[in-house]
């Protein structure tokens, strides 16, 4: 008598499990970023809506933003893709360390990274002490800000992508009497194309609705449109001008970030497993591409971290009594207690909607509403629909998480795209439930991409800013707002204060990091 294998049934693409993990982040986003951001648009649709356009400040404003963030996208690919041929391709001594190293400028918060280009190329920083030119008002300091803290992004994907390049293809095309130049060309930039495009259109989100870096570094002349909204709302409370100006950085992010969800989704293929083999480096060409990889990591990355460093060392003993300093102590507190419960409520809200959206398009786009609505429009929004509420404890944290919480949703989803079929079949022909298929198989195998999803969440919490400069009381004073109120008083003891207090919250947001990511592996440290 013969046996025949029990046929699996493919789980359906929205059975009652699923809507049950959707609901939770959906209502979430409904709650905290969906309602506020119709509250915006409701009180920019009482304005004319092209007025933006008419007037031509705000429309100065609007182009540059555009156009920084262009410019950005064009140097973070002219750099960032031969340092990930580098990586990717040769085998040398610290090859780990520097992929690691190069994550440390997207874990410091924007805010310390606005100071430690300031702390070198600034009025007072290492290059004019050094007879270097000072770069105060001119829009290279927005650009270098930009480059420094989006630069790994490109470099990871490139990595990434490079490893994915099909080493049987490229041995066709040798054999057939390409060079290694036209065989790249030919060969291996289109399979990379879509990881690039889709790398680049982060750094272009990034940059288009950051707010931080252009605060500090934009100065007048070069604030971007995030920036002008929160001047209107903070200091001219012209709250109908501010709210049809971000209906429009809506409009224009959404359109990317649709872009971005589109190639991500072209990208969910299982790894392969005819990568190209990295080769030790061997002579003057392949150890001067390592020497030069090595030189841009340390004068756009590791640079400005030192000069905030060699700033708050000697800044004086009175710049660093602000340690000891009551307000200090608490903005330390609200700190820590904030970014502890945004990763919890971010953990859970993220891998929920990894596995609710798994195979559905639509549902794994909405994650990237966080980044399509910036913090300056969260907190505006915020600030709109709950007044009563929009200073309070739980608004803070619910609005840390929300911006946090995509970092755990898109890591969590990638490797589940990732994820052989077969593993779970063999599972389920074995009697497992769909719960201990998860348990056993899945979780294990998805702890890695957790792990480091929830290093970004983390070091994300710990440094935002926008969300605490709109929202936050005097007793709900964060590391963040504190180093603002320092930068904005006179005098050198002042600037000293907030260096180290940049000292501090970074070594915060790199502990927070180290903590969570660091027992990985290196495979499992991409962005």
């Amino acid at each position: 008598m013969a046996f025949e294998t029990p046929r699996l049934k493919r789980p359906r693409p929205w059975a009652w499990d699923r809507w049950a993990l959707a609901a939770v982040p959906l209502l979430f986003l409904a709650v905290v970023l969906v309602a506020p951001a119709v509250r915006l648009m409701v009180e920019g649709g009482s304005a004319d809506l092209w007025a933006p356009w008419q007037d031509p400040y705000l429309r100065g404003r609007l182009l540059w933003s555009l156009a920084q963030a262009a410019m950005t996208c064009g140097l973070v690919l002219l750099i960032g893709l031969p340092m990930g041929w580098v990586l990717a391709r040769l085998d040398f001594p610290g090859r780990s360390l520097l992929l690691r190293g190069l994550m440390l400028p997207f874990v410091v918060p924007t805010l310390v990274a606005a100071m430690g280009v300031l702390a070198l190329m600034g009025p007072r920083g290492l290059l004019a002490q050094w007879g270097g030119p000072d770069l105060q008002g001119t829009p290279w300091l927005l650009l270098f800000g930009n480059l420094f803290f989006n630069l790994c992004v490109l470099v990871r994907a490139a990595v990434d992508a490079l490893s994915q390049v099909s080493a049987a293809r490229v041995a066709a095309a040798r054999s057939l009497g390409a060079t290694p130049w036209r065989a790249f060309w030919r060969v291996e930039w289109p399979a990379i194309a879509p990881w690039l495009a889709s790398a680049l259109c982060l750094v272009f989100l990034y940059c288009f609705s950051g707010f931080g870096l252009a605060l500090v570094l934009g100065g007048q002349a070069y604030a971007t449109a995030e920036v002008e909204i929160y001047t209107l709302v903070a200091h001219e409370l012209q709250l109908g001008q501010a709210s049809v100006l971000s209906v429009w950085m809506l409009l224009l992010t959404g359109a990317v970030a649709l872009g971005y969800a589109t190639v991500e989704r072209r990208l969910a293929t299982p790894a392969r497993a005819d990568g190209v083999l990295r080769r030790p480096a061997r002579g003057v060409v392949l150890w001067s591409a390592v020497m030069a990889t090595v030189g841009v990591w340390v004068l756009i990355c590791a640079a400005p971290l030192i000069a905030i460093a060699h700033g708050a060392m000697f800044s004086g003993a009175y710049a660093w009594g602000v340690l000891r300093e009551d307000d200090t102590l608490l903005a330390l507190y609200n700190t820590v207690r904030f970014s502890l419960l945004a990763l919890v409520l971010a953990t859970v809200l993220g891998v929920a909607h990894a596995l609710a959206a798994r195979r559905v398009l639509w549902l794994r786009t909405l994650v990237f509403l966080p980044f399509i609505v910036s913090p300056v429009m969260v907190a505006f929004g915020l600030l709109l629909l709950y007044p009563e509420a929009s200073g309070s404890f739980g608004v803070l944290v619910a609005a840390y998480a929300l911006l946090a919480y995509p970092f755990v949703a898109k890591s969590v989803a990638s490797r589940l795209d990732s994820l052989p079929a077969h593993y779970l079949e063999a599972a389920r022909s074995l009697g497992a439930s769909p719960w201990r298929c998860f348990w056993r198989v899945t979780l294990p195998l998805l702890a890695p991409a957790l792990r480091r999803g929830m290093a970004f969440a983390a070091a994300t919490a710990v440094g935002e800013f926008a969300v605490s400069l709109f929202l936050s009381r005097p007793e709900w004073a964060t590391l963040t707002t504190l180093i603002y109120q320092h930068l904005g008083k006179p005098g050198a003891v002042n600037l000293g204060a907030a260096q180290v207090l940049a000292c501090v919250l970074m070594g915060l947001a790199l502990l927070a990091f180290v903590l969570i990511e660091w027992p990985g592996k290196e495979g499992d440290a991409r962005a």
